[in-house]
This record gives C-alpha cells, structure tokens and sequence, in this order.
C-alpha cells in the first residue's frame, strides 16, 4: 500500500466522521482510494471504530449490509460488507429523534444474538446453532454520511456499512429447526405498509448472512464473541425514516413497535 493510499484513508476518516457529527454529508469518498479497493475502505471503517472505542463506547455487535443479490447487481459486488454496532446505536424501544441523524432510511431484519465466541473458519449456516443463543425481530436504521446516498461498496464499507441505529424486539430462543426463510414481514409507518418482504430475502436464508460474517470476521482476525448483537440483513426494500409510529411484524415473533420523532 502506497504512502498516498495510507494518508487518504487517514483523510477520509477524517471526512466521514466529521461529517457524522455535524450531521452534514460529504461527497462519495471513493474516487480518493483505488478503484474498488474495499481492503482500504475496511481499513477507513477500522480507524473510526478504534477512534470511537478510544472516546469510551463500547462495541456491542455487527451489521451484515448488501444482502440482496438485487442491490448486489446494482452495485458490482459479488459479496455482503459488514459494519460495527456501538452502544449508542442501540435505540432500545424508547422514542428516537430523526434529527440526530444525517439521511436515516429504515429496514425490517433478524437479529441474533451470539453465545458461543465463534473462533473457527468453515462454520456453515447448520453449524451456527451451538453459537446462537437467541434471534428477534428487528428494525435497522441506515443511514449514509455520503451526500444523497451517491454510494457504492467502497463507500458504504468506509462509513461503517451505512450504520446509523437499531431496535431489537424481545428476544426469542434459537432453534436449530426453525424455519426463517419462509417467515413474512411487514412494516408499517402510522398503520400503512412501507415494505415487505421474506426471510429468504437475506442471501436465501438469514443464517447463510451470519455464517458469511462469521467466516470472514475470523478471517480478519476479529472473531463473533459470545454476547455480540447481529443484524443479519434486510428483508424487503428499506425505505425513508420520517416521524411516526413503526411496526416491524415478521411470522412467529413478538411484534416490535418503535417510535421516530422529529
């Protein structure tokens, strides 16, 4: 890696996370680093997540994004990206201000809820049920320090895979026989339907996006630890946040209800 590449990813963490702060989005990062190289913009994702530990929060999971084969296609890549959740994005069932975010759209998914650090390479999604100890519904909150959402991989893996927040429904065992790709979900602002979807939505089944993450969090010597939250991907189309009145409804779990403010 060059002097120039090291001192840009530098600059662009600089960038994305001034940009989060002030709540003020910067223009797409990616024509500052080499095309496609989403190694450096893991390394842009790594520098802030220390600089944010270093401030005192605390790490407390992972998203998984890009699992849709159709925004896969969209953006030319071939792969999910992953982000780190902190403990200020949890927004538990309490009201949230839309405000105190930058560009906030929200998707219905899983969560899971990891109990057995996850240590080895060549877990598949069967393996995954003596390392999970609970899964819920649950609602991500996206949102993109890139101005008007101009992203590509490079991009969104550099702003920490578009994270913004998350609520988390009442959790639920884990089964090794459930079913999720075939379970429905429905979300709804102030009683109409803003998206829809399948489990088998995310990479054919939830599990497929968490054994991915797995994998490659080993991989990157940075391993799945027991009390980690994962979100493991969208179930239908995410749509813009506004205020209102939100229900995240997936078959067989507690309805999740969430509250946005202005």
């Amino acid at each position: 890696m060059t002097a120039a590449v090291i001192d840009a990813i530098q600059t662009i963490a600089d960038q994305l996370m001034d940009a989060r702060r002030s709540r003020r989005p910067v223009p797409p990062i990616r024509s500052q680093l080499p095309a496609g190289d989403i190694d450096a913009a893991y390394q842009v994702q790594r520098l802030n997540v220390a600089r944010l530990e270093r401030e005192g929060h605390r790490r407390i999971g992972r998203k998984i994004g890009l699992t849709s084969k159709a925004v896969q296609k969209q953006l030319g890549v071939d792969q999910p990206d992953f982000g780190v959740l902190f403990d200020f994005m949890n927004f538990g069932r309490s009201p949230f201000a839309v405000s105190a975010l930058v560009a906030p759209r929200i998707e219905a998914e899983f969560a899971f809820l990891i109990g057995r650090d996850i240590v080895a390479e060549g877990l598949g999604p069967k393996d995954l049920a003596a390392h999970l100890d609970a899964v819920a519904a649950s609602a991500e909150i996206v949102d993109s320090a890139i101005d008007r959402w101009d992203i590509n991989i490079v991009d969104t893996v550099a702003d920490n895979a578009s994270s913004g927040g998350f609520v988390v429904g009442p959790w639920q065992p884990y089964l090794r026989d459930i079913d999720l790709p075939a379970r429905k979900m429905r979300l709804t602002r102030n009683g109409e339907e803003v998206s829809s979807g399948l489990g088998g939505a995310t990479l054919g089944d939830p599990l497929n996006a968490v054994s991915w993450l797995a994998n490659v969090s080993v991989a990157r010597g940075d391993p799945l630890r027991a009390g980690e939250i994962v979100l493991a991907g969208a179930l239908g189309p995410m749509t813009a946040l506004v205020a209102g009145d939100y229900i995240v409804e997936i078959g067989g779990f507690p309805l999740l209800f969430m509250r946005a403010t202005p």
